[in-house]
């Protein structure tokens, strides 16, 4: 079955209000990695979820460096904290300075509140047991727009890379014509036996026209076939720098090298196209 090609670029995010919790936004973000990294941004009180979080989009992405980022704001149950230890202090000091001084007047409720940090407001900050059923579905919709965006990325990346690979190939025709009759020419022109042979062994690009065939038609395969391969297009594209260095130092005809300079040119292209497939 044939699978999409992603890249391992791109951006997922959504926002939803949750009653008695408040609006929950989840974010997304991945770029290019060797292997599959999770960075998380969590409020305090979800920290217990990492694992779980984690466990979720590693169910979906392969590789890349998954930065995730949650906020949950509103709605939240807020409360009064009196701080009644400090009070008692405040009190203790405030009778004994009266009595001291000989103060008439009274302390009233107004002004024992308007001590500094007597009344503070509190807030129930989410914990992870509690709000996981509220949070999945969210992290669900963020992971299916981050995916989308990393399908519709590697979508193009295939046309991209197939066209360029169909490049190759045309080149790699024309220099195993050009590489024929250029051979015959050369010959032509070498009277001594001895001197053809020595000609025909060190200018010989055969092996380095098949390899490369080869893998041109091995890369074609891979992004057909689609899902996870990026390193092995990465190593691919490895190997065909490597037989057209060979084939471009080998090569006796100008023209015939100029083609594989070329061709190195775009492979190289390739390669740096390939770093964005999951």
């Amino acid at each position: 079955m044939k699978k999409d090609l992603n890249s391992m670029t791109g951006f997922g995010c959504q926002e939803t209000d949750v009653p008695a919790v408040g609006r929950i936004s989840v974010e997304l973000r991945c770029t290019n990695h060797k292997f599959l990294e999770v960075v998380f941004h969590l409020p305090e009180g979800l920290l217990s979820l990492e694992d779980k979080l984690k466990k979720e989009i590693e169910g979906k992405i392969k590789r890349g460096r998954v930065y995730c980022a949650i906020n949950i704001k509103g709605q939240l149950a807020q409360g009064i904290f009196v701080n009644r230890k400090l009070l008692k202090n405040y009190l203790q000091e405030l009778n004994g300075i009266r009595k001291e001084f000989k103060i008439k007047d009274g302390l009233s409720l107004d002004s024992l509140i308007r001590l500094p940090g007597i009344l503070s407001l509190k807030e129930d900050k989410p914990t992870g047991e509690h709000i996981w059923e509220q949070l999945h579905p969210v992290l669900l919709q963020a992971l299916t727009s981050l995916l989308r965006a990393r399908q519709k990325e590697g979508l193009a990346l295939s046309g991209l890379l197939k066209a360029r690979n169909a490049g190759l190939k045309t080149n790699l025709v024309f220099i195993k014509k050009r590489f024929a009759v250029a051979v015959k020419n050369r010959l032509k022109k070498i009277e001594a036996e001895e001197e053809r042979l020595a000609f025909l062994k060190g200018a010989d690009i055969a092996e380095e026209i098949d390899r490369l065939y080869f893998h041109i038609g091995n890369f074609q395969q891979k992004i057909s076939q689609g899902g996870s391969v990026g390193k092995e297009l990465d190593f691919i594209t490895q190997e065909m720098q490597r037989e057209a260095n060979t084939l471009a130092a080998k090569s006796f005809d100008l023209v015939i090298s100029g083609r594989a300079v070329e061709m190195k040119s775009q492979i190289e292209k390739i390669r740096e196209q390939v770093q964005n497939i999951e």
